[in-house]
Order: C-alpha cells, then sequence, then structure tokens
C-alpha cells in the first residue's frame, strides 16, 4: 500500500504493488477499497494488518484535515471513523502507528506551522496528544528501536523551500 499523485487522478490517492523478483510491479488504484466518494491522504497500516489510518478533508471531521481510521473485518475495510481524540479545527495528518499500536504519531498545525504529536492508546482509547517537536517537523515513523524519523521543513517568505530527513534517538 502506498499513497501517490499520478498521472490521470486528482490528487493523492491509495494504491498497492506487489513485490515480485526484486521490483515492485503490478501497482493498482486502491482507494476504492476505502471509500473513493473521499479524498484520502497519507496513509499507515498497523503491523498487524487490522487498521489503516489515514487523512482527510471529509464530511464528519473536527476541521481542515483530521486522521480516520478503517477496520478490515472478514477481509473488508469498514466504513472510516474519525479518530477524534486526536483531531482539532487545525490540520492532523501523516499518521503514524508504533509496532505494538499504543502510539498514535502524526502531524498537527501548530502556530501556522507543521509539528509532530503523539497520542497513547489507554485502554484501546486514543489519548489526549501531546507535542513532541515543533517548528515545522512533520510526517513521523519509528523505526523497530523507537527513534523518530521526521521531516523537517525549511520556509522562506511564507513558502516551503526545503525537506531533509532527521532522525531523533530514542534514549
Amino acid at each position: 500500500w502506498f499513497c501517490s499523485a499520478r498521472e490521470g487522478y486528482t490528487g493523492v490517492n491509495l494504491f498497492t504493488a506487489e513485490y515480485k523478483d526484486g521490483k515492485w510491479t503490478n501497482w493498482q488504484y486502491a482507494g476504492d477499497k476505502i471509500n473513493k466518494e473521499y479524498k484520502v491522504g497519507e496513509m499507515h497500516i498497523t503491523a498487524d494488518g487490522r487498521e489503516l489510518y489515514f487523512h482527510s478533508d471529509r464530511a464528519g471531521g473536527k476541521g481542515q484535515l483530521d486522521i480516520w481510521v478503517t477496520r478490515k473485518v472478514n477481509g473488508e475495510w469498514q466504513q472510516p471513523e474519525n479518530v477524534k481524540a486526536v483531531n482539532t479545527a487545525e490540520n492532523e495528518g501523516w499518521p503514524y502507528v508504533s509496532q505494538d499500536g499504543k502510539e498514535l504519531w502524526f502531524t498537527r498545525t501548530y502556530q501556522g506551522t507543521p509539528a509532530i504529536y503523539r497520542s497513547k492508546k489507554v485502554d484501546g482509547e486514543w489519548q489526549e496528544p501531546e507535542l513532541i517537536i515543533s517548528q515545522f517537523a512533520g510526517e513521523p515513523s519509528l523505526d523497530s528501536a523507537g527513534n523518530l524519523y521526521f521531516v523537517h521543513h525549511y520556509f522562506k517568505d511564507g513558502k516551503m523551500i526545503e525537506a531533509d530527513i532527521y532522525i531523533a534517538e530514542r534514549k
């Protein structure tokens, strides 16, 4: 599964591909597996393959972009649900769920720029998120050791001019 802006499609969409003989082949549009009536942005599938988190500006959210989740039941993706505990009137997106499923990392607009937040799952419910890295940081992911990888955005005159990847090592 991956997100991409592809020729012949409007905006960012979901696709699948097969890894065969050392190459990624047979890419196919997969947005209809979630709900093609709504725009779907960057996504992350949990380690167990049962939940797919994504951002969208679809109706029923709290703000501009919100984080949504759809669950796979009997081989079928269910109607997406808004992850209300982490969403605000601002933009939330670029979700990443830790391997153990207990942390949801994402990007939120903070004082007009992207910032990284984390929500912890307690008794099956996402909690109020905490700010982890502010100002110009976004698109978080973790490796198996818990190190945080993210993009640092550089802006000039309100326009992004560069984005570099950084790592914050877990101590």
